[in-house]
């Protein structure tokens, strides 16, 4: 085959930095309507009222869910190891979306009330500090992870398509996304979702077919990386399984269990509607990865190689395609307004899930009388160092790939914790504490000394055989209609939640 010619399309830093400002303010603008008609008091801003319905509900968990990992790694598996990467980056997706119904059926049951999963595990273990500081702990490095990998992924495309400093694209990103998130709520942040739901699905479907109409159809695609080898369009190749799909698949299944992105979701929606709405937002989320899991193919086809062209991270593989074809800079900006708007909107989540964990997990425990003023700085506070704390990261240079991988290693110590904590009536906080904490202490030495595979079964079993065996040691079983006694902070009768007021 004769080798293509890449061609860089002729986008200057200028129009980068404009294109992430210009997405901005327009989320910026509806977020900021949201707050003024839909947000009325502190319930409004912290649960949506509990009246988000099926449509809201779907829109905002997709876009919640499509976030840089599912548009950029979803290319880069497929282009590391073909069809099987993409489908060990694919199936999962979907279904861990799907896995939380159980849980969160149980929960908005047990707890119709609840706000974070923190409430929850103080509640389940009659207040044991202990188990909640792991949990919160959990969270925030979960919601912290979701921030680093979405300002890793929008650095990439802009630097790859426009030319700019990834550390100079990172700052402006976490400064614009600050900026109308401290606006925040539930409400703005779904109704911001919403909208970028629409900036991803559309233009994606153009995109796509526009590439493979550019380089030659999908016939000549597909029989270009059969010619390289056959094992590129097999789903069974176990490296991929190996390398990184066991590893991503417990991660993804950690990320909605445990992630208060979508518990806020879960007790934001009307009950009758969780079921079908996790059901529907798994389901429908499929079209997306798979569309732009193709672009790592055709950078199979075209010979892109990962240390000339991608300075060694795969993820840029997409962005790079979609930048040196010679596609029209429509197209160009309509895939990069794409990726933008699947950061944005999770960098804006994850920042509101780190302020309520903030205000309801850390700082009332240890200051139950401070101000509702005082609280809501601190809240903000929270966002801003989260967001430096991200852009750090970034900075450091670390490829994408091994801040996924790594991370989600790790937050899957919590995973059966958790689990048994919600289902098993025996489960203790000492099980919940010391699973957790000697998983990440055990496996993490063994996941950096032998691999991924290896890392993660040690951090699935040693987190499930502790519980279990404090567990079968406690005569004790815990009564989950008493979750029922935590109250709506709009019941002026109990006694208040400590919740982000709204700075009205």
């Amino acid at each position: 085959m004769q080798e293509f010619e890449f061609v860089k399309a002729s986008l200057t830093p200028a129009q980068g930095i404009f294109t992430l400002i210009a997405l901005g303010l327009i989320l910026l603008a509806l977020a900021n309507y949201v707050r003024v008609t839909l947000v009325k008091n502190t319930h409004d801003f912290v649960i949506a009222g509990r009246r988000l319905g099926f449509g809201f509900g779907v829109a905002g968990i997709i876009s919640i869910w499509t976030w840089a990992m599912a548009v950029m790694m979803s290319s880069a598996m497929t282009y590391t190891y073909g069809t099987s990467g993409l489908w060990w980056f694919t199936v999962p997706n979907g279904l861990a979306v799907i896995l939380i119904i159980p849980f969160a059926r149980r929960l908005r049951a047990k707890m119709p009330h609840g706000y974070t999963i923190g409430e929850f595990i103080s509640s389940r273990f009659d207040g044991a500090g202990l188990a909640r500081v792991v949990m919160t702990a959990g969270l925030l490095f979960g919601a912290l992870l979701a921030i680093i990998i979405n300002l890793k992924g929008t650095s990439l495309v802009i630097s790859t398509v426009f030319g700019v400093d990834q550390g100079t694209v990172a700052i402006i990103t976490a400064i614009i996304v600050l900026a109308y998130t401290v606006l925040g709520g539930l409400w703005a942040s779904i109704s911001t979702s919403t909208l970028t739901t629409l900036f991803i699905t559309v233009p994606t479907a153009f995109v796509v077919t526009a590439v493979l109409s550019q380089v030659g159809g999908a016939e000549f695609v597909w029989q270009t990386v059969a010619s390289k080898s056959t094992d590129f369009l097999s789903v069974a190749r176990p490296e991929a399984a190996v390398g990184f799909g066991i590893t991503l698949a417990l991660g993804l299944i950690t990320a909605t269990v445990v992630g208060q992105d979508f518990w806020q979701v879960v007790w934001g929606l009307r009950e009758r509607e969780v079921s079908r709405t996790f059901f529907w937002a798994g389901a429908l989320f499929y079209p997306i990865p798979i569309c732009l899991g193709i672009l790592g193919l055709v950078g199979i086809a075209l010979n892109v190689d990962l240390a000339t062209h991608l300075n060694g991270d795969a993820a840029a593989v997409g962005p790079f395609v979609i930048s040196h074809i010679g596609l029209p800079t429509w197209l160009i900006l309509s895939y990069v307004f794409v990726i933008l708007s699947a950061c944005y909107s999770t960098i804006d989540g994850s920042l509101s899930a780190i302020s309520s964990i903030a205000a309801v997990d850390v700082i009332k425990p240890f200051s139950p009388n401070i101000s509702e003023h005082k609280l809501f700085s601190y809240t903000r506070l929270s966002m801003v160092i989260a967001a430096l704390i991200a852009t750090l990261v970034v900075l450091s240079g670390v490829d994408f790939v091994t801040i996924v991988l790594t991370t989600y290693a790790i937050r899957t110590a919590v995973l059966i914790p958790f689990m048994l904590a919600v289902f098993w009536d025996r489960m203790t906080a000492a099980g919940f504490f010391w699973g957790t904490v000697a998983a990440i202490a055990i496996g993490m030495p063994i996941h950096f000394a032998y691999g991924e595979l290896p890392g993660s079964i040690a951090i699935l079993v040693i987190s499930a055989i502790i519980p279990l065996v404090l567990g079968f040691q406690n005569q004790n079983r815990f009564d989950y209609d008493r979750l029922k006694e935590v109250a709506d902070i709009s019941d002026d009768s109990a006694p208040v939640n400590p919740i982000i007021p709204v700075n009205n």
